[in-house]
């Protein structure tokens, strides 16, 4: 299968859900086409008339048609209007079905985009978080805005090709029928400047390819900027990425040039071939068809005027495909987001989970973010229900990938982590994160109000849950001094908020979320020592009857875990109670004489 037809099966069910949008725009093409074609076959009685009154009346051979639409037998006058009246009367129809093909077109074009855009998100929240790993935000952004709107663009083209290609077809088949001798040389010429134009078009289409890849890494640039904005200022790096946006925007203005200048030559070069076919048959039909009188003088200017009207169709439509080559980068940019085979996905579950009632058990668990490069080897390691279990060792260990593994946010690449005994992949992923709650380090809050981003994951909260979240999380009262309270927007990321009172508000979201398992990924490590005081306390009563696993550099905040498990390069060194661990003396009792400098038996 070639790359074209490959990219286009992607888009199928995108055009299969609004097929019968496609189909009226279909069909109102061929109505416009067939309407036109009834104004130019009524133009030969119309010339004849005019030109040669005395001449015998044209007939079509279909005796209601000559008698009630061409009024054969009837006066010139007569004759004349009648014609006239039918003529006007397909311009309008033909003015009528063109417009509902246009807005059938554009309304169509519109739900294809907007189907597409969908099935990119939809297919961006499916996707392990492998995927995000490795691809940069920035030209996801990027494919979702500008190159979904350059694919909107495309497919106006093909609109475009579909109306003008219809109303082409249709004056042919009237050239055909009027000298099929002009017709195919007029037809021969067109063909050599199509032939002509296609290695020119492939070059537009491989410079436009340049600004999809341009287009990306500006915007992935342009990302990083904003996001960063603070490091930016506080390091003096502004001109550094001024000329590195400069250079990425360099690259976008030399592709669009590159791109311009190449399709600027399709029109004029279309211009010049068929201004000559037009003079050519001008002067081949006079000389040899209607001077020696093979050809009536009122057929001539019929295909003439067919001609004339056909010519800025072939205009158009070379331009089309110029422009569709430049615009043939975004469709394989889309079909390439949108493409299966070559993403990391996590198979959703059949069952809906229905509570923790035992224990969490990982069972030889293995995982690798890059195969052959294995972060977990071989843990076996059993949580029990109702308990805080503590993970501790140093950076890289692998802590938060055995959290990430309890979420799904990944699988095991070997092993099982079992749930009351059951493989966590049999249970539907929406039932199992929904009693799973996380208060990690690095609170995401959204630009949205504080009761949004409070009530996100239970939308459903009432006013009254949410202030009794805030205050068991001590974040009521911040909340209050805040301009509009509940309905104050944070800002980007939070903004607004000091790093204790943005976790405190996590620690608000994780309980109206009435969690079984929740994780506490060093929720107090970034904070000084009031905030992590309030933070604690608030942590203490949101753990109270919940199945709890902590991840801690700080061993004075999991002292009091009931089970803790040490980790070194990926497996499970150490595990048992905090006071076993110490009066061992092994890697706990390394890691707790580094923090509290002082003897250890003392300690202990």
């Amino acid at each position: 299968m070639s790359p074209v037809s490959h990219d286009s099966t992607l888009l199928v069910a995108s055009f299969r859900r609004y097929w019968r949008l496609i189909l009226a725009t279909v069909g109102f093409s061929l109505l416009a086409a067939a309407f036109e074609g009834v104004g130019l076959g009524l133009l030969i009685p119309f010339l004849q008339t005019l030109s040669a009154p005395d001449a015998e009346t044209f007939r079509t051979g279909w005796a209601w048609a000559d008698q009630h639409l061409l009024g054969a037998g009837g006066s010139q006058l007569a004759r004349t209007y009648r014609i006239c009246g039918f003529i006007l009367a397909a311009a309008w129809c033909r003015a009528g079905f063109g417009y509902l093909c246009a807005f059938y077109g554009m309304k169509s074009r519109a739900l294809v985009v907007e189907d597409l855009r969908m099935r990119v998100v939809e297919q961006l929240t499916a996707m392990s978080l492998r995927f995000f790993s490795e691809a940069r935000s920035g030209e996801i952004m990027n494919s979702l805005t500008v190159e979904m709107t350059r694919l909107g663009q495309s497919l106006s083209i093909g609109v475009k090709v579909l109306t003008r290609g219809s109303l082409l077809i249709v004056y042919v088949g009237f050239m055909l029928w009027i000298s099929w001798a002009l017709t195919l040389g007029v037809l021969f010429f067109f063909a050599l400047l199509s032939l002509g134009l296609t290695r020119l078009i492939a070059r537009i289409r491989t410079s436009g390819e340049k600004i999809t890849l341009a287009n990306g890494a500006f915007t992935s640039r342009l990302s990083d900027l904003l996001g960063g904005i603070r490091t930016v200022t506080a390091f003096g790096m502004e001109a550094h990425e001024r000329r590195r946006l400069e250079r990425a925007t360099q690259r976008i203005a030399q592709a669009v040039i590159e791109t311009t200048r190449r399709g600027l030559l399709v029109q004029p070069l279309s211009q010049a071939v068929v201004s000559t076919v037009l003079l050519g048959v001008i002067v081949l039909a006079t000389q040899f068809l209607v001077l020696p009188g093979a050809l009536d003088v009122a057929l001539l200017l019929t295909f003439l005027f067919a001609l004339l009207r056909l010519m800025p169709m072939v205009h158009e439509l070379n331009q089309q495909r110029g422009q569709w080559a430049v615009l043939r980068g975004a469709l394989t940019n889309i079909a390439a987001l949108l493409r299966r085979d070559d993403k990391p996905y996590l198979p959703d579950g059949t069952y809906p989970y229905m509570g923790f009632h035992e224990a969490i058990v990982f069972e030889d668990v293995s995982f690798a973010y890059v195969p052959g490069e294995p972060v977990l080897e071989h843990v076996d390691l059993r949580i029990a229900c109702g308990q805080t279990t503590a993970l501790i060792g140093s950076s890289g260990a692998g802590k938060s990938t055995l959290a990430d593994l309890l979420t799904r946010f990944y699988d095991p690449t070997g092993g099982r982590v079992l749930l009351d005994g059951a493989d966590l992949r049999t249970f539907t992923l929406a039932s199992l994160r929904r009693r799973i709650a996380v208060v990690s380090q690095d609170t995401y809050l959204f630009h949205d109000t504080v009761r949004a981003n409070l009530a996100y994951g239970n939308p459903d909260a009432a006013d009254g849950a949410l202030v009794e979240a805030a205050r068991q999380a001590n974040a009521l009262g911040f909340i209050e001094a805040l301009p509009d309270g509940l309905d104050t927007v944070l800002g980007d990321r939070g903004v607004r908020l000091s790093g204790g009172e943005r976790q405190r508000l996590s620690i608000a979201r994780a309980l109206l979320r009435d969690p079984d398992v929740l994780i506490l990924d060093e929720a107090t490590s970034a904070l000084d020592s009031v905030s992590e005081s309030l933070v604690q306390e608030s942590l203490e009563r949101l753990m109270q009857g919940l199945t709890v696993i902590a991840i801690a550099h700080r061993l004075a905040t999991v002292q009091h875990a009931d089970h803790v498990v040490v980790l070194e390069d990926g497996r499970v060194v150490e595990d048992g109670t905090y006071a076993e661990l110490i009066a061992r003396r092994g890697k706990l009792w390394e890691y707790h004489a580094q923090q509290f400098h002082t003897p250890v038996l003392r300690a202990v």
